[in-house]
């Protein structure tokens, strides 16, 4: 029993944006645990050489092409996982991309794909994935970000997105606790993923990253996953609607002097 509680054997999960960084990550956390996993990605060339990864170790991996931020792509989603199976047990929106630069900058456009990506994505994804999820074990896990906990200088529409996400989390976990699907999100710091290595590549903007961050080091893709994994987990069966964050203690790190308590 308590091995069965901390296990995803049997468990069928869907995971977007998949074949890199995080939610890569996330996948390989899921099938090594024993769930069957649908992945999802943008790029055919990606999803077809993960999941020859994942099947060449002999994990249960599925990879679908699909972009979640279009109604087209949601579309191929719906009809490919109804395929695949007739009941999910997780679902994680994990899809997300940024346009780096001040609010005054942004042209709509720009402003429309940060949103319809990490956000409009996993509403609409989440809904038509509900009935699925009423296995009565259905989770749902929102990769969402600590710049949807406080100010951090990623842009504006992004942390708009990412502060959307968690309330959206709060918002799914009462309206469908009735039907047994659990809400959580986990909110990720920096980790070490091609996303952040971007802004993470300027030493004094990396040392600055590490003085915010009590923990003194960048996360691990691995680390997030381990969390997500856990909230899936039927250990984790009377935790709903909550953020956890993965950040290294930088959300709470208020003012500290050196060498005093």
């Amino acid at each position: 029993m308590t091995t069965d509680r901390w296990s995803l054997g049997n468990h069928n999960v869907l995971v977007t944006g998949a074949t890199r960084g995080i939610g890569a990550a996330i996948v390989d956390e899921f099938l090594e645990l024993g769930a069957r996993v649908l992945f999802v990605a943008r790029n055919q060339k990606d999803v077809t050489a993960r999941e020859s990864e994942w099947r060449e170790r002999g994990l249960d991996a599925r990879g679908l092409a699909a972009d979640v931020a279009t109604r087209q792509g949601r579309a191929r989603l719906a009809e490919q996982v109804s395929a695949w199976s007739d009941r999910l047990d997780a679902l994680v929106n994990n899809v997300g991309t940024n346009i780096r630069k001040p609010a005054s900058r942004y042209s709509e456009d720009e402003f429309d794909a940060v949103f319809k990506t990490n956000l409009e994505s996993a509403f609409h994804v989440s809904r038509l994935c509900r009935e699925l999820l009423r296995s009565g074990q259905g989770s749902v896990v929102n990769v969402a970000s600590v710049a949807g906990l406080t100010h951090i200088c990623t842009g504006a529409p992004y942390a708009m997105t990412k502060a959307a996400m968690i309330q959206m989390t709060r918002n799914l976990a009462v309206e469908w606790a009735s039907d047994h699907i659990r809400v959580n999100a986990v909110a990720p710091w920096y980790i070490d993923t091609p996303l952040a290595r971007q802004v993470l590549e300027d030493d004094d903007y990396r040392a600055a990253v590490l003085d915010r961050t009590p923990m003194g080091r960048i996360g691990e893709p691995a680390e997030v996953a381990a969390a997500v994994a856990f909230l899936c987990m039927p250990a984790a069966g009377y935790i709903t609607g909550q953020c956890l964050a993965v950040d290294g203690g930088f959300t709470v790190n208020g003012f500290q002097v050196d060498g005093r308590p």
